[in-house]
């Protein structure tokens, strides 16, 4: 099925999901992910209510029962989960999509997320079988939960003084907006409020065109920091002073001056394979190690916790935290960089400066190529470059990235659309405008 992706369910609501199909995901779910009780949230989207209610229909129609916290940000599932001990939970967004789409975000026992390789696979080979739903004779229960004091409680210890900051917050009329006031109440807000039409612009934060309204707040109000969540707020991006758009896995090693140099934490940082090299030179001076995983909540949240690392970040605006049970959150994520600007503008130092004493790198940013023949368009890459000088590192996971002294690059295969995706960086804009001209002139070659 089309909905059915490597991290989560996800498709456009009438086409790709619909009624029947959410009652045929509740009523086979727990042949795969089995509990007495399941957590079940949701956003704002136009379909989210009828999702809710075919959902649990077929929970509670296999007796199973749920707890429904009503409207969510996905973090907040996340954490309610293994805070109140679940041995399951569903949040039904499709965070960054377009309106029109909806889905599912399913996690396990202590927020452990369910992704194609750990059920999504079986769990969509039942909802396509031919096998009857036939209710049980005693029915499951649908009970209202209150989780969000608790959980405000635990994100305001993160927060800190913020008092000396000019802040600019675009909630993109997603979920940010249930909580975010709670934690920064003194900014200046932009689509701060629930609305599942998205009418401002769409809820990505990586799109440019979603970023225009935030970067003209930050300059008009004279801000110090810019902050745009996504829908479903598991994502948090972040403009400078300058209404200048920040790399987020630069804001990776910057959480390191807290989580390593104010918290003294140990342990490993995560990163995706598409990451600067500047977060484990910038952290060097913590003496903390970084390890490169596979892009996804589904392998970086597992990783984490298999490592014990201290936290760990994605080029797509993830951040994961040892303290958050290992899991995503923006909000939590947010509080910290806002945390840490307002100590370093008391030293006089702004975002863009913070920023350009951690890379000394010219980036690229995500060029994408639309091209059927991806493995072979990866692989004349890698030998086109490894046949000239062999790297100092080679990682063959979430296709290629290859390391040498002065740059690196990361060539991936999209996993839903005839994509490859390719990233660069270099110390210098004259490496980087050759390698970009090399891999596209081999890439358009086999188109």
């Amino acid at each position: 099925m089309k909905a059915f992706k490597a991290y989560d369910i996800r498709g456009e609501w009438g086409t790709d999901l619909n009624a029947d199909i959410a009652y045929r995901i509740g009523y086979f779910l727990p042949d795969i992910l089995d509990t007495d009780t399941y957590l079940v949230g949701r956003d704002m989207r136009l379909s989210s209510d009828t999702f809710f209610e075919a959902l649990t229909r077929g929970l509670t129609d296999r007796g199973r029962n749920v707890d429904d916290i009503g409207l969510a940000t996905t973090p907040l599932v996340y954490w309610s989960t293994a805070k109140y001990g679940y041995g399951a939970s569903i949040q039904i967004t499709a965070s960054h999509n377009p309106k029109h789409h909806n889905g599912l975000k399913i996690s396990a026992a202590n927020a452990l997320p369910m992704g194609y390789e750990t059920g999504l696979n079986k769990l969509e080979a039942l909802v396509e079988s031919d096998k009857p739903t036939t209710p049980c004779t005693t029915k499951g229960k649908i009970t209202k939960k209150t989780v969000y004091d608790d959980y405000l409680a635990f994100q305001k210890q993160f927060v800190g003084d913020i008092s000396n900051l000019n802040i600019g917050v675009d909630c993109s009329n997603g979920m940010a907006s249930l909580l975010v006031h709670k934690l920064i109440d003194k900014a200046h807000y932009i689509n701060d409020t629930l609305d599942g039409n998205f009418p401002n612009h769409e809820p990505n934060p990586l799109e440019a065109e979603n970023q225009d309204q935030i970067k003209a707040l930050v300059l008009k109000e004279k801000c110090d920091v810019g902050v745009l969540f996504d829908g479903d707020a598991d994502r948090v991006t972040f403009i400078d002073e300058k209404g200048r758009f920040i790399s987020p896995d630069l804001i990776i090693a910057f959480l390191g001056d807290f989580f390593i140099g104010e918290q003294k934490q140990k342990g490993i940082v995560l990163q995706d394979i598409r990451s600067s090299r500047a977060i484990q030179e910038y952290l060097d001076r913590y003496q903390a190690k970084v390890e490169t995983w596979r892009v996804g909540r589904a392998y970086a949240a597992l990783k984490l916790r298999e490592l014990d690392g201290a936290y760990g970040g994605e080029l797509a605006g993830h951040y994961y935290f040892r303290d958050f049970y290992y899991s995503d959150s923006a909000l939590l994520a947010a509080s910290i960089v806002l945390r840490l600007l307002a100590e370093r503008k008391t030293k006089g130092q702004t975002f863009s400066q913070i920023i350009n004493e951690i890379t000394p790198y010219s980036n690229s940013g995500e060029i994408n190529f639309k091209i059927e023949r991806k493995q072979e368009a990866m692989d004349a890459v890698r030998d086109h470059f490894t046949s000239h000088e062999k790297p100092e590192r080679f990682l063959d996971f979430d296709g290629y990235r290859l390391d040498y002294q002065d740059w690196w690059f990361n060539i991936r295969p999209s996993n839903t659309e005839p994509y490859l995706r390719f990233l660069c960086e270099a110390k210098s804009e004259s490496k980087l405008k050759e390698i970009i001209a090399t891999v596209t002139d081999i890439v358009q070659s086999l188109m």
